[in-house]
């Protein structure tokens, strides 16, 4: 069976900037076989050794400026790697797990548009909120017949 990886991440102290650990949140609840749940402050180069035992990863994170409610895409190891000891993008995780490991997992990216990011307070805006329950009308079934599944065709999801 397919192995997921979520990781959501971001700072929930920050208003809508928690967007990625409430959606991890949420789709811990659910506990689905097959799938493995993270939620952290940032993504970190100790993310490599998690995502490369599994076959695709999800990275949620809060979107300052993208499109509405969410994007979801595909992304790519991004070669050159650079990085601080205070963050790692989604990126240079995913090429750290080919180079170090041999992972050829396949990486996602999930941005949920915020709109609140420049206060401190442990909630979310109103229309972050909205563009949360969107996001997870979205995901939770696509979890669900991915890890159904056998792993033959990683991309599709």
């Amino acid at each position: 069976m397919t192995k997921i990886l979520l990781i959501g991440y971001g700072n929930p102290g920050r208003l809508d900037d928690g967007l990625g650990p409430a959606l991890a949140e949420a789709v811990a609840q659910l506990n689905l076989p097959g799938l493995t749940v993270d939620s952290d402050y940032q993504l970190t180069v100790e993310d490599a050794a998690a995502v490369a035992e599994h076959d695709l990863v999800i990275f949620a994170d809060a979107s300052i400026n993208g499109e509405e409610p969410f994007f979801y895409r595909e992304i790519f190891p991004k070669g050159g790697l650079s990085f601080s000891s205070h963050s790692v993008e989604p990126e240079a995780v995913l090429a750290m797990a080919a180079d170090l490991f041999g992972a050829a997992t396949r990486g996602y990216a999930l941005g949920i548009r915020g709109y609140l990011f420049d206060e401190f307070g442990e909630r979310l805006s109103e229309r972050a909120r909205g563009n949360l329950a969107s996001a997870l009308d979205f995901l939770i079934p696509l979890l669900k017949k991915r890890l159904s599944e056998p792993c033959q065709h990683p991309s599709i999801l």
